[in-house]
């Protein structure tokens, strides 16, 4: 049962009955010369002493039950640990007396502060054990993941220098702990974009358990802080909607007289402060994801025989008519969020602002979907074979889309069964019905074609090359087959530029024109324009604490799905 401990890449069908008496000297040889750089020793991994190895007659099957294991003892840890911080959270909410916002953060630093030891532990000594890192997921972590992880981390940073600033200010009237906790939140944002920058794409070959249990911690901590990130967000957004309200309901408490004195610097704090607000949260959700990745990849061999992953570049040329649309759409869309702000802050919206906002909705809705659907008949077309290898990026990829989107699409039917059940006829009600039917359709064939196109292998033109060389480093062909495959690699090249050049340049138009208009559409919401709350009709139909609940859960996961799928279309246009 010793074998069991320690298996090499390659299947354990080829080590038969007659030659099992040659398999234990090259052990032997492997623990006496580790600091070897033989190719053998290099592809060793050492598993770790898992009792159900002890269990288990196969070496694979034990293997496989050790990690799905592992992943269900740590799975287990992480539920637990946001059981406990949700009942928190949702009791300061309910109770604010007996649970206070002070005490959640000090539930959540004793957790950052866990985190951020399991995080140098894993940089300082895990990372740089022998046989740590043998493989790595080419897939996980792409640039513009790491990229956005960079760009929210930052803000997020920001975000905490402007509450500690402000938090300063008004020092008499506030706690310790709204000064300790963000300076823990920036040490923790910057340690943990640090890690995920250099060690996304890890599949770590040691400690399974304490890493699986130490990336589901780090993934339950950031769950937390983005409930608290998107708890505030909505008091923020129910102070803007009931002002008076909210002020004869905190009527003598301690919130009211900690007012902002009429400085310059504790304004700038307090706007910046608020301001900032979404990119926490969207930091939260994209860090969650790449763990996620890490966390499927502890263990994981990836085999040498597929085709390299190709590291496909971003280029602008060949497309036009998609960035220009584009570009026209932000334009418009800033224009109209700019006057809707200008607008609807006012003690009377007016009605007309509603209109324009939806009426911007309704044209570009309807574009965004058709492109949708001719890119989709595209991939039809092309006939690209499927990508079948497991892919634990892609699959979560698909998942966080298809969850995501349920915000919006729920949020689009409450709205029309309340418009449908009241006065459809009128202009503002049959606009908001357009806009939450449209809303479904785009958001259902751009879940298609995004989907379609994460599955899709790359044009062969542009990595048949690639393929060539590494073909000839692992299979050693002759020459002769060598040439057969260069002529298939020159056929291949001719018939793709001459039969699909145009699908090509549609595919990059069509991916082009989606990504600035998904942009575009997580700016509105996410810097304060919320009309599904602020136009009073579902808010009417169905009460304010049910339709404040539904817009509470529906419009997080709509922000993010809008950002998510930025992501998606960008791998899209690149592979197109």
């Amino acid at each position: 049962m010793q074998v069991a401990l320690h298996q090499s890449t390659t299947s354990p069908l080829s080590v038969s009955p007659s030659n099992l008496s040659h398999f234990k000297p090259p052990l032997c040889s492997r623990c006496k010369n580790r600091s070897a750089s033989a190719p053998h020793d290099t592809s060793t991994i050492h598993y770790e002493k898992f009792w159900l190895y002890r269990h288990c007659s196969s070496v694979q099957q034990g293997d496989r039950q050790a990690q799905k294991a592992g992943q269900l003892f740590s799975g287990l840890l992480a539920m637990n640990v946001v059981f406990l911080g949700s009942a928190f959270v949702s009791s300061m909410i309910f109770n604010h007396v007996a649970i206070t916002l002070a005490d959640v953060w000090i539930l959540l630093s004793i957790l950052k502060v866990l985190c951020l030891c399991w995080i140098i532990y894993y940089l300082l000594g895990t990372s740089r054990q022998p046989h740590a890192v043998l493989y790595r997921d080419s897939h996980a972590g792409p640039m513009w993941i790491r990229g956005s992880v960079l760009l929210f981390g930052i803000f997020s940073i920001l975000l905490n220098t402007f509450h500690i600033g402000y938090s300063a200010v008004l020092i008499q009237c506030k706690s310790r702990v709204e000064i300790v906790f963000p300076s823990i939140e920036i040490l923790f944002i910057c340690t943990q974009a640090f890690f995920l920058w250099h060690h996304s794409k890890d599949c770590i070959q040691v400690q399974h358990n304490f890493t699986r249990c130490g990336l589901m911690l780090t993934i339950a901590t950031n769950l937390l802080l983005w409930l608290l990130s998107v708890t505030n967000d909505t008091i923020h957004m129910e102070i803007e909607s009931q002002l008076r309200e909210v002020e004869q309901r905190f009527a003598g408490n301690e919130t009211v007289s900690c007012t902002c004195p009429n400085t310059t610097i504790c304004k700038v704090f307090q706007k910046g402060y608020i301001l900032l607000y979404p990119f926490n949260t969207e930091f939260c959700l994209v860090c969650c994801s790449v763990l996620y990745v890490m966390w499927k990849n502890v263990g994981r061999r990836i085999s040498h025989h597929h085709v390299p992953h190709i590291k496909h570049k971003f280029k602008l040329q060949g497309v036009v008519f998609g960035p220009l649309l584009g570009v026209i759409a932000v334009i418009i869309g800033i224009c109209v969020f700019m006057m809707y702000q200008i607008q609807a802050t006012s003690s009377v919206p007016d009605r007309q602002v509603f209109v324009m906002f939806y009426s911007y909705y309704v044209v570009l809705l309807p574009l965004m979907s058709m492109g949708a659907v001719v890119g989709t008949i595209i991939h039809a077309l092309e006939k690209k074979e499927l990508d079948t290898v497991k892919n634990p990026t892609r699959s979560l990829d698909v998942i966080l889309l298809m969850g995501a989107a349920l915000g919006q699409i729920g949020m689009s039917y409450f709205s029309i069964v309340a418009l449908v059940a009241t006065d459809p006829r009128e202009l503002l009600n049959s606009l908001i019905l357009s806009y939450s039917v449209l809303l479904i359709l785009q958001t259902i064939t751009q879940n298609v074609f995004i989907i379609d196109g994460l599955h899709r292998q790359p044009l062969v033109e542009e990595t048949k090359g690639e393929q060539i060389h590494e073909a000839c480093d692992q299979r050693r062909m002759s020459m002769l087959e060598l040439g057969q495959e260069i002529r298939r690699a020159s056929l291949s090249y001719i018939h793709s530029y001459s039969h699909l050049s145009w699908k090509r340049r549609a595919l990059r138009e069509i991916s082009f024109f989606l990504v600035l208009c998904n942009i575009i559409l997580w700016v509105i919401p996410t810097f304060g324009a919320h009309p599904v709350f602020e136009n009073g009709l579902e808010k009417s139909f169905y009460g304010y604490s049910t339709w404040f609940a539904i817009v509470n859960f529906g419009l997080p996961l709509g922000v993010f799905y809008r950002m998510h799928s930025v992501g998606g279309l960008l791998e899209v246009y690149v592979t197109a």
